[in-house]
């Protein structure tokens, strides 16, 4: 313990750190990652961020970890992963009212990191549990737009990955990472629109939608989602979006939507896809 507590003196003296990644946390004891999380942060003067792999889709053993550590660490989604990995492989057979449910994030938000995929979980890894390209920009859309929890991007969804890897067969495959079209934009619209109350509306299996409504200085918008056909949701925006023109900041639906003297639309969706509406103006 000494030494490691040392050693993470000497890393906050020579580096810019905000924060440690923790590998493997549950092949070590908790007491150990409690005092050392307590003894670095001490040494930081400040609030580092604290993300420990502990990974395992079972909630309560990741609760009973953020308990070990008295909170002072967070922790990876690891069901909600699978839910994008089965949502991903079922399309229109999956319930979309219930991707949350059973998820970390679900039961406690506040020491939650949310992600699509990593390096265990790409095809021929010890954890394989891909998500399909096509499903990839509404889990994306579900962990950079709402409110609730730390957002993970996975370096190949971004910029793309091309390799070669063995398989449990023996034979060589050729793996290849297409990026994620739609991700640049989304990690754009966290910053842009992803701000103020957030509304679910989370009631047919096959599209949902939530609105972020936006604040005083920032603006809002609304997300829709489908896993099967095209769709499209009536949400009501209230009175101070009568008669305004939304644009799908992503460009996945062509349509120019207005408001009504209410300030309600129907926002619309292309099957097994996503769209963010934004005020128009936002676009020029």
């Amino acid at each position: 313990m000494g030494e490691l507590k040392y050693w993470g003196e000497w890393l906050l003296e020579t580096l810019p750190i905000d924060g440690f990644r923790l590998d493997a946390v549950k092949h070590i004891p908790a007491w150990f990652f409690k005092e050392w999380i307590e003894h670095v942060r001490n040494e930081a003067g400040k609030d580092l961020l604290i993300i420990a792999e502990y990974w395992s889709p079972d909630i309560e053993k990741l609760q009973q970890y953020l308990a070990r550590v008295e909170g002072n660490a967070m922790l990876f989604d690891v069901a909600l992963h699978h839910k994008f990995h089965d949502a991903s492989k079922q399309g229109e057979d999956f319930d979309l009212t219930q991707i949350f449910s059973d998820s970390l994030i679900e039961v406690d938000p506040m020491h939650t990191i949310t992600l699509v995929a990593n390096h265990d979980t790409q095809p021929l890894q010890s954890l394989e549990a891909p998500v399909e390209p096509w499903f990839k920009p509404l889990a994306y859309a579900l962990i950079l737009l709402r409110e609730q929890g730390i957002p993970c991007v996975f370096y190949p969804d971004l910029f793309g990955a091309s390799y070669e890897d063995n398989g449990d067969d023996g034979d060589i495959y050729q793996i290849e990472m297409p990026i994620v079209a739609e991700l640049e934009k989304l990690i754009q619209a966290r910053q842009h629109f992803a701000h103020g109350v957030q509304t679910d509306y989370f009631d047919d299996k096959n599209c949902i939608a939530f609105i972020r409504a936006g604040t005083e200085e920032d603006p809002g918008c609304v997300v829709i989602l489908s896993n099967g056909a095209e769709n499209e949701k009536t949400i009501a925006l209230g009175a101070d979006f009568p008669n305004k023109e939304f644009a799908d900041y992503l460009g996945n639906h062509p349509a120019v939507i207005t408001t009504d003297d209410t300030g309600e639309a129907a926002f619309p969706v292309n099957g097994g896809s996503v769209s963010l509406w934004v005020l128009k103006e936002f676009l020029s």
